[in-house]
């Protein structure tokens, strides 16, 4: 019998200068995306949990250009995955809007969930909007990381190193968060 649900074509997990990363995808686009792990059973062990699937022989020219432009990525590259192909079967229409409007940043932008809840027509939903990303299962590619809390502190993360692990890939955009360094108290002249 045939399902409408997200059926799981195939995952891969692979190195980056950052650590080990992991993609699952269906015949209809990207499923599922691991950030960095020291290792690659853990992202592995992540993948199989979220996606139930066994690793796929054929890979679509798409998923092979995806894991070379997230190599790139990791290695500070300036790179554009709003074109990337995403399955969110069984996502409500709430977080589909906030997914879409977060997709809209740009390397390097940033707002805060207040603003990106009032740019996907859901204005005064900040919570919520914090609740869709962090059940967002394809960070990266649907940039969560780049949504920050009022008075531009780092907020939450729900991947693994949590907030720290935001903040560092912020910083690959050049994005800094936190206070701003020490002024410069005297010349000397």
């Amino acid at each position: 019998m045939e399902s409408t649900s997200q059926a799981t074509a195939g995952h891969e997990v692979f190195e980056t200068v950052i650590g080990f990363m992991g993609i699952a995808w269906s015949e209809a686009g990207l499923t599922r995306l691991c950030l960095p792990q020291r290792n690659r059973d853990a992202v592995e062990r992540r993948l199989l949990r979220h996606a139930g699937s066994a690793g796929s022989s054929a890979q679509p020219q798409w998923v092979t250009e995806l894991i070379g432009s997230i190599q790139a990525y990791a290695a500070g590259e300036d790179i554009d995955f709003s074109s990337v192909p995403v399955d969110l079967t069984g996502v409500d229409d709430f977080r589909l809007a906030i997914y879409d409007a977060a997709r809209k940043l740009a390397f390097g932008e940033t707002t805060t969930y207040g603003e990106l809840a009032k740019r996907a027509g859901h204005a005064g939903l900040a919570r919520e909007t914090g609740a869709a990303l962090g059940a967002n299962p394809v960070p990266l590619v649907i940039p969560c990381h780049r949504i920050l809390a009022a008075g531009g502190k780092i907020g939450g993360f729900s991947a693994p190193g949590g907030s720290t692990t935001k903040e560092k890939m912020l910083a690959m955009e050049g994005v800094r968060v936190g206070p701003p360094p020490p002024a410069q108290v005297s010349f000397g002249f």
